[in-house]
């Protein structure tokens, strides 16, 4: 018999500090798994499936996150009324923003788009333990304006092997960072926040694992005076396996930002 699919992109947002990333994953909660649940619960009779955009990690935030929901059989009857079951629904650490129906031809995971993370941290003293959820803190006098710098030397067509854990065959390591700087924050703020935060802003078209964390790694130990921006430089070079970076910060200051679909 032929089955009739229906098609649905829908966009989210979450706080990742209490869940192990978005990959379902047995006996801890994700947040793949916890919307696979609440679809189970507002469409109990329904065939569907999901699939991601972007796998973050485990504590890790998203601001603008994206699935498909694939339906078979039927179709949403109302698509405003179903955002706002959906919502009622889910965890109160996760939101659907936005629902729209698209076609067989759009992949989500093939479509071009453009990822935008912002990295939160603070330096110095320890900050409250409420900001804990949204930022890093390194305990330490750091060189921001050295970090600047050095931040600065990763925007254009680089190579990335460096920058990566677990790469397949298939992996490409030439990839154009659009942008990436470090900026006093005042995108983000809460009265329990330090009075001075920073975020490292990095756009581009794709990431290789743990990329953006090694990333940040790297500028807390040029901040550190452990790195030279000469040694930043080669690292982004093809050949220089001796400067495989190793330091992944923590996760928990890391934000998927938004993800442009062109």
């Amino acid at each position: 018999m032929f089955r009739k699919r229906f098609y649905y992109f829908i966009k989210v947002q979450y706080l990742g500090y209490r869940l192990h990333g978005w990959q379902k994953q047995p006996s801890v909660k994700t947040v793949e798994g916890l919307i696979t649940k609440t679809l189970g619960w507002v469409m109990p009779d329904a065939k569907y499936k999901i699939l991601g955009t972007s796998r973050t990690d485990a504590m890790v935030s998203a601001e603008e996150s994206a699935f498909e929901l694939f339906l078979d059989h039927e179709p949403l009857d109302d698509l405003d009324e179903f955002l706002q079951l959906f919502n009622k629904n889910l965890p109160q650490d996760i939101r659907a923003l936005k629902i729209e129906e698209v076609d067989e031809k759009f992949n989500i995971i093939q479509h071009s788009k453009t990822k935008e993370y912002a990295y939160l941290f603070s330096v110095g003293d320890k900050f409250h333990p409420f900001s804990a959820p949204f930022m890093a803190n390194f305990q330490e006098d750091l060189d921001i304006d050295k970090m600047k710098k050095a931040a600065k030397l990763f925007q254009g067509v680089h190579n990335f092997k460096n920058y990566c854990v677990r790469v397949s065959e298939k992996s490409t390591f030439d990839r154009e960072m659009l942008r990436s700087e470090i900026v006093e924050n005042d995108l983000y703020t809460a009265n329990f926040f330090p009075e001075q935060s920073y975020i490292f802003h990095i756009h581009a078209s794709g990431f290789l694992r743990h990329q953006v964390r090694l990333m940040m790694g790297t500028l807390v130990q040029v901040g550190r005076g452990e790195l030279s921006l000469e040694q930043v430089e080669e690292s982004l070079l093809p050949d220089t396996p001796h400067l495989q970076m190793d330091f992944i910060a923590p996760a928990s200051g890391l934000i998927l930002k938004k993800i442009d679909f062109q």
